[in-house]
């Protein structure tokens, strides 16, 4: 790769950056100019990690697309960036989220507060940094910039409620945070190195006390990841946060859980690859019990929640757990699963919470407090009068919004046809062929049931709702949609269906990730072989 195409994996980061840096002095009063700037920046991300991924599947074999050394130093010493298809994959998703979001925000999420566009853009820049990174302090150096801007969208429109939350939220991140420092600095005491596919070669060849006291640093430093990957019990502050957050962000902050996933996934397979000698598979169990109770408390919650924003919460949490025990069964074919289930789960969650904003204006007061009535009356055996009208016309705006519940309902819970039901589907299917039926272990069978348990509660508790919000009252209010709130979640709902029309091809490019993931040493000789660009004249 020569000229300007070996900067190109930087600009995922350099590019937000510098509007973040742009837009922070300009004055609030010239909104249209942040957006102007916000969306250009941010479709560019689009394009670019279009180009990365096409680049990334140019490569056969394990090995990055990309490398980057950062002031040109040479490795391990120096910093590097790496991009391969599972980081080109998690860009174009945080580009295509971005996009989305940034667009519903500017119908007047972005006038609540002061500096949402440079603090999303930061927002951005800390995400794409994590998915780059091949060291591990510029890796929490990313996490507290992505963190930094996160406190601040949280908080945006203020609030008593968004404080409270954000408090929580704030003081759980800062602790993890801490628990992250601690795990680099154990991991760095037994190997020497901050560089990823370093550590990763050089884990073999440890002595047994110093394989204890990184496996000591790699299990501290997963509790911070587990944190943010909504693993329970470390997950008490999602629901409440991400409800109390205005809709756009939410949406946003459902990439963010991901982020924890992905790093898990990354480091896993890389250090305790099946060469890794006594380390290999360090962790497996805990990853898989986890995620199997993380699905079933999830699956408790959505049934128990009462407004969208908390059922939405709980479905993260549970979309989390699917992750984290999938990613357990290893396999190729489980961790394609795993990837084609992310990216659905993410997209249709991203929709729901945009979408639960235009529920809100259709929804009367005391809406729930009549629908817990009615329901308390025909438990009784008291049936209320029919109301008198047979047929109403139901407006366009009403039918987007019941079309637009319908498929999110569809997505989250894994019902047929849509994405969501291949990736659970796909997934049980890598977990029983793995061997024969009669030697499948039991933790399998509960992971099968879980997920088709998690979808019923899932359809049950947002029928419940839905019945609620759309059929109980006699007459609605007539919702006013704009098209900027309309396109994002309709683009959403869109990329949803492709993923599920184009189910072949894209589980063929996760086969191929799932593959190179699989050989973690190959990623870190890729990675380690790059050589700093020479000058002339030297």
């Amino acid at each position: 790769m020569s000229g300007w195409l070996q900067h190109l994996i930087i600009m995922p980061i350099l590019l937000p950056l510098l509007i973040g840096a742009a837009l922070a002095p300009v004055d609030e009063q010239r909104r249209g100019l942040k957006l102007g700037i916000g969306l250009v920046g941010t479709v560019g991300l689009l394009v670019i990690a279009i180009g990365l991924l096409w680049q990334a599947d140019q490569v056969s074999g394990a090995a990055p697309s990309a490398t980057y050394l950062l002031s040109n130093w040479p490795l391990p010493f120096g910093i590097a960036l790496a991009a391969d298809r599972l980081a080109a994959l998690m860009l174009l998703l945080t580009a295509v989220l971005a996009c989305a979001t940034l667009l519903f925000a500017a119908a007047r999420w972005d006038r609540v507060g002061v500096h949402f566009h440079a603090l999303f853009q930061f927002l951005l820049m800390g995400v794409n940094g994590a998915f780059l990174t091949n060291d591990l302090f510029n890796l929490f150096v990313f996490f507290e910039v992505m963190l930094a801007a996160s406190y601040g969208l949280l908080l945006h429109g203020s609030g008593k409620q968004r404080v409270r939350a954000g408090l929580h939220y704030v003081a759980v991140n800062l602790a993890a945070s801490s628990v992250f420092l601690v795990g680099v600095a154990l991991i760095y005491a037994a190997s020497g190195s901050l560089s990823m596919a370093d550590i990763a070669l050089r884990i073999p060849a440890m002595s047994p006390a110093d394989t204890h006291l990184l496996e000591t640093g790699a299990a501290i430093l997963a509790v911070a990841f587990l944190v943010k990957s909504a693993i329970w019990p470390l997950n008490f502050w999602l629901p409440a946060s991400y409800g109390a957050a205005t809709p756009p962000v939410a949406a946003m902050f459902a990439i963010m859980t991901k982020v924890g996933i992905y790093v898990i996934l990354r480091l896993w397979l890389l250090l305790f690859s099946d060469e890794a000698g006594a380390s290999a598979g360090f962790g497996t169990h805990w990853l898989l019990y986890g995620g199997l109770v993380t699905l079933g408390i999830a699956s408790l919650g959505m049934l128990a929640a009462q407004d969208f924003r908390k059922l939405a919460g709980h479905s993260v949490i549970a979309s989390c757990g699917t992750l984290l025990a999938g990613m357990a069964i290893g396999g190729t074919g489980a961790t394609a699963a795993m990837l084609y289930y992310l990216l659905g789960s993410t997209l249709a969650l991203a929709a729901f919470y945009l979408l639960t904003d235009l529920l809100d204006r259709i929804r009367d007061f005391g809406a729930d407090l009549l629908a817990v009535t009615v329901e308390a009356f025909e438990a009784e055996g008291m049936v209320l009068p029919e109301p008198e009208e047979i047929g109403v016309i139901i407006p366009a705006a009403l039918a987007f919004l019941g079309l637009s519940f319908v498929a999110c309902t569809l997505m989250l819970t894994g019902m047929p046809p849509l994405a969501g039901f291949v990736g659970k589907f796909a997934l049980m299917a890598a977990a029983l062929e793995q061997g024969a039926l009669a030697e499948v272990p039991w933790s399998t069978w509960v992971l099968v049931a879980l997920l088709i348990l998690s979808g019923l509660a899932g359809v049950v508790a947002l029928m419940r709702l839905g019945i609620r919000l759309f059929w109980v009252p006699e007459q609605h209010r007539t919702p006013r949609l704009r098209v900027i709130e309309a396109a994002p979640i309709a683009g959403l709902l869109l990329c949803c269906i492709l993923l599920t029309v184009y189910a072949g091809p894209v589980l063929d490019y996760l086969q191929r990730t799932a593959e190179a993931l699989l050989h973690g040493p190959a990623f870190a000789e890729g990675i380690l072989s790059s050589e700093p660009v020479l000058r002339e004249g030297h």
